[in-house]
């Protein structure tokens, strides 16, 4: 609902009580009578797209009105597309079975948007402008692309175009409601219990009880603030919790099995307010490890459980992926790290070059090929395993010298809620003609002016080629040393 602004029509409180003090009958005189009015609506400025400035306000390039305190945002929950790039394609066929190669499968959860569950919130011109049918079409055949690469993908085009009592996502805000969150994981659960790596997951009972209530400010209602001055009411939602049937409350976190053997990594819908993974594991009938954490994108958590030791020792046979369209899935960068992060970087492998220095403000020359006769550091074959002493740097900006006199600059962000180690671990980069480009030097972006210098540590090795990841002819040749 609207803020609203109440106009008094009849006496004041003050009034009615001075009558009442000179001994009037409360019977003598009308009841109050109150009206209530919408206060509020999009302002002009909300519609026009030069207003959203900065890269987070672009994420909501236009809010849209729709019923109530119901907001949508024109590219994103309105979306008919759902695609990537051939590149993005590739690359997300070379991530499957490069995890399937260490017997690992891969569940992907690629959420509906909110136009594709909720028009019917939409006032009826822009439900009318909204192609609904084109956007459920094209949001099922990315599903089957998907499975068509071998992941494991949950159809939820059935909670589409919903007619339920509680909304699957907040008026106001991207996130899903636990309700929606709930949805979502029975029909999870029902392709996880097909698959055959589940047979040898150990079981375990799960229940739900209600817990309590949570706020939610929304992340749109927040915009339209931005841009109009305005306020929206608190959205208050049942909150859940998930407990081992039968069990006492501080029993361990997990069963006598050990680490659990299904891992869920995505945004922050996998957060704890929502409580997807209780949901899951009350209706998969199994222990889950959650390590996603809120702001972490499409890759933060992913990256995170990759570089840890409970991946890298005791790598689960289910991993669950959840994410939604807003996510290019096309960005280079993301699968140089995992692909790298996948194989623990340089960690036990042979230095092919290596060094460590302090860094000071500015770019620091940190590796150079050449000092003892140059080296073969073609890019299809290596990879990079930079660490920080300060575990707590979040950023890399670095600048990849070639023999010809190419270079690459490029930029790592971690988000700024990861439990970050200091480490960034990427493949040298192989898309277009770049496999075939041998590396000469690595300068790093030291710390800024004024702060301490940074210790360093960087080392180029091999990077592993996973058994069945198929690679471009260029990989090949630059493998092959050609």
């Amino acid at each position: 609902m609207h803020p609203t602004l109440i106009k008094l029509l009849s006496l004041s409180g003050l009034a009615a009580a001075m009558l009442a003090a000179n001994g009037a009958k409360a019977q003598d005189f009308a009841a109050p009578k109150y009206e209530a009015a919408p206060c509020c609506s999009l302002c002009p400025a909300a519609h026009d797209a030069k207003n959203y400035v900065t890269r987070y306000q672009q994420n909501f390039t236009t809010l849209v009105q729709a019923q109530g305190d119901w907001l949508f945002r024109t590219q994103e929950d309105l979306r008919t597309e759902f695609d990537t790039t051939p590149e993005g394609y590739r690359r997300l066929q070379q991530l499957h079975d490069a995890f399937k190669s260490k017997g690992i499968e891969l569940v992907l959860v690629y959420q509906p948007t909110r136009g594709l569950v909720d028009r019917n919130k939409l006032f009826p011109a822009d439900r009318d402008k909204f192609d609904y049918d084109k956007a459920l079409k094209n949001y099922q055949a990315m599903l089957k692309r998907f499975a068509s690469m071998g992941y494991n993908v949950p159809d939820l085009s059935p909670l589409t175009n919903e007619q339920q009592a509680h909304d699957f996502y907040f008026r106001g805000d991207q996130h899903w409601t636990p309700y929606g969150a709930q949805r979502t994981a029975k029909i999870v659960a029902e392709t996880v219990k097909k698959m055959p790596a589940f047979a040898d997951v150990p079981k375990r009972e799960f229940e739900t009880h209600l817990s309590g209530r949570m706020g939610k400010t929304g992340t749109l209602h927040n915009m339209a603030g931005q841009l109009c001055g305005t306020s929206y009411a608190i959205q208050y939602m049942d909150q859940f919790t998930t407990e081992p049937k039968g069990e006492a409350s501080d029993s361990d976190l997990f069963s006598d099995a050990g680490t659990p053997q299904i891992t869920l990594v995505g945004t922050s819908h996998s957060g704890k307010n929502y409580n997807f993974s209780g949901f899951l594991e009350q209706d998969i009938g199994a222990d889950i490890l959650n390590v996603a954490f809120p702001g972490g994108g499409l890759e933060g958590s992913m990256l995170q459980y990759l570089g840890s030791d409970d991946f890298q020792k005791h790598p689960p046979k289910i991993l669950i992926w959840e994410f939604s369209p807003l996510y290019r899935l096309d960005q280079e960068t993301i699968y140089r790290q995992m692909m790298s992060m996948l194989d623990n970087g340089c960690e036990g492998k042979p230095a092919e070059l290596q060094a460590s220095a302090t860094l000071k403000t500015g770019k620091n020359e940190l590796l150079v090929n050449g000092r003892n006769g140059i080296k073969d550091l073609h890019n299809g074959n290596h990879q990079i395993d930079i660490k920080f002493a300060d575990t707590s740097v979040k950023t890399l900006h670095a600048t990849l010298w070639y023999l010809n006199g190419r270079h690459e600059d490029l930029k790592i962000e971690k988000p700024e809620t990861s439990e970050t180690d200091g480490r960034f671990a990427f493949e040298l980069r192989n898309d277009e003609d770049w496999a075939s480009q041998n590396l000469l030097a690595l300068e790093v972006q030291g710390p800024d002016a004024g702060q301490a210098p940074q210790k360093v540590e960087a080392t180029v090795c091999k990077r592993n080629v996973f058994p069945g990841v198929q690679q471009s002819p260029k990989q090949q040749n630059a493998q092959a040393g050609l």
